[in-house]
């Protein structure tokens, strides 16, 4: 087995260096008493870290968005598991088209995703809902997760399983202490993968969140001042951007409202 020379190892080093070096600026950064950027400095403070005290908005965002990221993860991933196994131990009519609706979320913008999901979950009852963020982020995350699961179960050695059976144990054994713990790698990275994008969306969920289920990050989008107080407002002013072209007239909110649960208007 060949390793790597000394040229490769420092070509790694720096090239690691380099792409961490912007995030670790921002960590120290973030210790500085200025409110703008200041590396290297003199000074170092936690005054950031007290102010997001001050605002219990961005406190319970981070929870929701962690509870968020876990549960559309922890989802994402069980449904992963029978697909990633039925794509890579079967051939069936219709495979190659199942996989690339299962990653068809990954070519579609999150800007589409997101007047769809808004209009969707309009009609059925669950916008602004916690439920509806759960699934849209199932929907998105859904990619990631099925990837890595699939790229283990595709190395799996299925002499191990037949061997099991061979045995006398059951089909359900088999999956709980054969099948799962040789996919773990994929199932836990593909997890992580998928908690880091649910975490992190911004695009779709402006759309869905409504006051009381926004996300951190949502939470964080700059707001124009003196036109939005708050996320929920800059969301309905989102939606008017992006239809109120279409709708005109002197009330464009009322009348996108109209165009995205797909009802008529009563020619006012």
């Amino acid at each position: 087995m060949s390793r790597n020379g000394p040229l490769a190892l420092c070509y790694h080093a720096l090239f690691t260096a380099f792409m961490l070096a912007p995030i670790l600026v921002v960590c120290f950064v973030a210790f500085t008493p200025e409110g703008y950027l200041s590396f290297p400095t003199d000074r170092w403070s936690l005054r950031w870290f007290y102010a997001i005290g001050r605002y219990p908005e961005f406190i319970s965002a981070f929870w929701r968005s962690l509870l968020l990221g876990a549960l559309s993860s922890a989802l994402a991933v069980a449904i992963s598991v029978p697909a990633a196994l039925a794509i890579a131990r079967h051939r069936f009519r219709g495979r190659e088209a199942m996989t690339m609706l299962f990653m068809s979320p990954l070519m579609i913008p999150h800007v589409v995703l997101g007047i769809a999901f808004l209009r969707f979950f309009t009609e059925v009852g669950l916008g602004g809902t916690f439920v509806g963020l759960v699934l849209a982020h199932i929907v998105i995350v859904l990619p990631f997760a099925l990837r890595l699961t699939l790229a283990s179960a595709v190395g799996l050695d299925r002499a191990l399983e037949h061997a099991a059976l061979s045995l006398g144990a059951s089909e359900g054994t088999v999956l709980k202490r054969i099948t799962l713990p040789l996919v773990l790698p994929g199932l836990v990275s593909g997890w992580a993968l998928a908690f880091i994008n649910s975490f992190d969306e911004v695009t779709m969920t402006v759309f869905i969140a409504a006051p009381g289920t926004e996300t951190l990050p949502v939470t964080h989008v700059p707001l124009h001042p003196g036109q939005y107080r708050s996320a929920g407002d800059l969301r309905l002013g989102l939606r008017d951007c992006h239809h109120g072209a279409g709708v005109g007239g002197a009330r464009p909110r009322l009348r996108t409202e109209r165009l995205l649960v797909g009802r008529s208007g009563d020619g006012r």
